[in-house]
């Protein structure tokens, strides 16, 4: 399977007028390294996150039952299949695990959606929402292992390029692994795209140690939206050619990048969204002197009364 820059350029101008197209930071040497660091603040894309590519995406390029769409989400698909849902004139059902935010939560039910709890986890949630599908014809909208998916999610490598200068390295945190599937197969063989997962759900770095998909245990802090147990073989076959490699991650390193970002920039990040900063503050990635770094801030639906705690 390979995505193709021509696929991603068709989505962007399909998806355009209803994303943002949003924007990049420069901070300079900044996070410990003394190269240019720039990041791309895809947290302020509508409903909270980069997810919402995807969703208008598939959306757009799929016919839509009378039953609607339904999705398993952490909250952030939820969320982005939610709005693209209503902002279309279709109904959604979106089946989320128990583990989800409140704040996710709210969100999805804030753009019309209807919430079900589908489980302790979101593989639990995931089945439930198949058994929905195969019950009532209802379009699903995969948060990582469809093309349509992977392929928005690829418009956000393709407005950086546009938008900033040239990069060596970009750093993209994986949680089933749509958004870094997109990425690297837009910069395929031209930038190093590293992905970063938590220690405690790390489903494409064991797919890439193991030779193919294998299920992991989830224990994050970050499990709400880097919780995949398993990538599924679409992901695997794309990153195994076009990602570097995989860094990991602690639940202390991803607090600590959250409470950067809110201390030096106040952006207020979710922990998978500060997931990919903690590599570069933690040194789970080391970049050689001078290397132009991106970030990608993927995240924004946090509590912020955990935030509030976790930077004071």
């Amino acid at each position: 399977m390979t995505i193709t820059r021509a696929e991603i350029e068709q989505a962007h101008a399909r998806i355009a007028p209803h994303v943002r197209r949003t924007p990049l930071l420069h901070v300079g040497q900044a996070f410990g390294h003394d190269g240019p660091v720039s990041l791309k603040l895809e947290f302020l894309q509508h409903a909270g996150s980069f997810k919402t590519r995807g969703a208008f995406n598939t959306l757009l390029s799929m016919p839509v039952p009378a039953a609607g769409v339904a999705a398993a989400s952490g909250g952030n698909h939820g969320a982005a299949v939610a709005y693209a849902a209503r902002r279309l004139g279709v109904k959604a059902r979106i089946f989320v695990p128990e583990i989800s935010s409140p704040a996710k939560i709210a969100v999805i039910r804030s753009h019309g959606a209807e919430v079900v709890i589908g489980g302790a986890r979101y593989a639990d949630a995931q089945e439930a929402c198949d058994a929905y599908v195969a019950e009532s014809g209802a379009l699903r909208i995969h948060p990582f292992a469809a093309e349509s998916t992977m392929i928005g999610q690829g418009t956000a490598a393709l407005e950086w390029e546009q938008d900033g200068p040239a990069l060596d390295t970009v750093l993209v945190a994986v949680g089933g692994g749509g958004l870094i599937g997109g990425v690297a197969s837009w910069w395929a063989g031209r930038v190093k795209v590293v992905g970063v997962e938590p220690e405690g759900s790390r489903a494409l770095h064991a797919a890439l140690e193991a030779g193919g998909p294998v299920d992991v245990e989830i224990d994050s802090v970050a499990a709400d939206s880097l919780g995949a147990k398993n990538t599924g073989d679409l992901v695997y076959d794309i990153c195994r050619k076009s990602v570097d490699h995989v860094a990991l991650v602690t639940d202390a390193a991803i607090r600590d990048a959250q409470r950067a970002l809110w201390r030096d920039y106040r952006i207020a990040s979710e922990p998978g969204g500060a997931a990919a900063l903690a590599a570069l503050i933690s040194g789970a990635y080391k970049p050689r002197s001078g290397e132009r770094i991106g970030v990608l801030l993927c995240g924004a639906n946090v509590e912020l009364a955990r935030l509030a705690e976790i930077a004071s």
